[in-house]
């Protein structure tokens, strides 16, 4: 091992409802033995993921890329997936994998929970599909929602591309504003308005004391304003320019599609006092954090209450819903109709199934059963890394943990664009799926431990990430 360095402890503290372990130092590794471990590695994929590749064959003259969506996809061909139960996926391989990435979070409480299940297929034999008209059933999980996450009013959607959209929209109809402000590198689905700055070049932003915002071509964007996470003086400076004409800023609390990126200690709450000092609205997306962030959501968690919140993904139990909410003032724009809102699937009666299954499985004490499984994991991993003095760390919220390979924090885009070893990073995920444990595809999401997995399952993972650690060394 290389003379190890220290890491300077000048950054700041990080929001003490998330976790972050840094090494106190690290040894850099040598890039000859990642690029090495990367062949052999990918060698490996492909001698050992044949019925994938037979799929990706047939799926590419169909689906562009061969997948359904963009971010199943990853080159030369992505792991195809024929069933799932609990933690657990069968690959076109009929490989058993550890499944971690569980739907990006939408899988909170295992594929096929029994009590989703069960309560799909009662709506399915007595109740029905859909109704198109108001129905007890979806207002019995809106308050239920309306109690968990200390909403006010809130409507449902189907993805929670529909949710920001609607939540931007209803923002400009109670300001009469029409620009936005948002946090570069933030993903927040596919609504042109926040489609701007999501994973740019580092050179087509300008100086990170001033951002540019990076529209993509095919996007009609409106004004749209960019500042870093973890900024207030940006905040402040961009609010003092603009506020007269911005209506909402708009960001994940707790970064989720950059690792997992935390705020540092009173963060949010000074966003929130900036945008009150201002008279703008503040949007919290929680389509990735949710759930998974606790038992009443991320705002709940930090202590910060924004004017509207989003959800997805961890509500549904792999069941396509999602909803926006908030302040009942705000949420007058739909009942005025300000802001009409439609959709012929909303709360239709399978979604609600599943919601109401959700909410009733996924409690305070199940939740914090999960969160120790992952802290778990995590306390050894970072056991590993220092062991082996690695130039990572781990990173945790709630359910969800990460290691980042750098050995300080990730507190920005910028951060993660220029401290990240992404040939490391990759090399963790494609170990991993060659042992049968599958993350997310990309070297920028996050694992998740849901309701279904166990200390044994994680330490799968935990003994996979100590065999690497032994190889980068070697």
């Amino acid at each position: 091992m290389s003379l190890a360095i220290d890491v300077p402890a000048t950054f700041p503290a990080h929001d003490p409802a998330g976790w972050r372990q840094v090494p106190a130092s690290y040894a850099p590794l040598d890039p000859a033995r990642v690029a090495a471990l990367m062949a052999r590695e990918w060698e490996r994929y492909a001698t050992t993921t044949s019925g994938s590749a037979d799929h990706a064959a047939r799926s590419v003259k169909t689906l562009p890329l061969g997948v359904t969506s963009s971010f199943q996809y990853w080159d030369p061909y992505p792991m195809a997936v024929k069933s799932a139960r609990g933690a657990y996926v069968t690959d076109c391989d009929d490989r058993k994998v550890l499944d971690l990435s569980m739907g990006f979070g939408a899988m909170l409480v295992g594929h096929l929970n029994p009590a989703v299940v069960a309560k799909v297929k009662e709506f399915l034999d007595d109740i029905g599909t859909l109704f198109v008209t108001p129905s007890p059933i979806s207002t019995d999980v809106a308050e239920r929602f309306k109690q968990r996450f200390g909403l006010d009013m809130l409507r449902f959607t189907n993805s929670g591309t529909e949710s920001t959209m609607y939540a931007v929209r209803a923002a400009r109809a109670y300001t009469g504003r029409k620009q936005i402000i948002k946090i570069e590198g933030g993903y927040h689905g596919g609504y042109d308005g926040l489609s701007v700055s999501v994973k740019p070049g580092i050179d087509e932003i300008g100086p990170a004391d001033d951002p540019i915002p990076q529209v993509p071509f095919d996007v009609e964007a409106g004004v749209v304003h960019t500042v870093a996470y973890n900024d207030l003086g940006q905040m402040e400076r961009k609010l003092a320019a603009h506020a007269k004409d911005v209506a909402c800023v708009v960001m994940e609390p707790v970064i989720e599609n950059l690792g997992i990126v935390l705020p540092d200690a009173g963060y949010v709450a000074g966003v929130r006092k900036l945008c009150d000092d201002h008279n703008v609205l503040l949007i919290f997306d929680e389509v990735k954090t949710g759930l998974t962030a606790g038992a009443h959501g991320a705002a709940a968690r930090l202590g910060v209450k924004p004017d509207l919140i989003t959800l997805a993904k961890s509500i549904g139990g792999g069941l396509p819903l999602a909803a926006f909410g908030g302040t009942e003032e705000v949420m007058q724009v739909v009942v005025d109709n300000r802001m009409a809102h439609f959709g012929t699937y909303n709360g239709n009666p399978l979604c609600m199934a599943a919601a109401l299954a959700v909410d009733e499985v996924a409690t305070d004490q199940a939740l914090a059963a999960a969160e120790q499984v992952n802290d778990n994991a995590m306390e050894a991993m970072d056991t590993i890394i220092r062991d082996y003095e690695l130039p990572a760390h781990t990173v945790g919220f709630g359910v969800k943990g990460a290691v980042t390979w750098s050995p300080t924090p990730i507190r920005n885009y910028r951060d993660y664009k220029l401290a990240t070893d992404f040939e490391a990073a990759e090399l963790g995920w494609l170990w991993g799926i060659n042992r049968g444990i599958l993350t997310p595809p990309g070297m920028d999401d996050q694992w998740l431990v849901s309701l279904m997995h166990t200390d044994a399952d994680m330490n799968k993972w935990v003994e996979a990430f100590g065999e690497l650690a032994k190889e980068l060394r070697a």
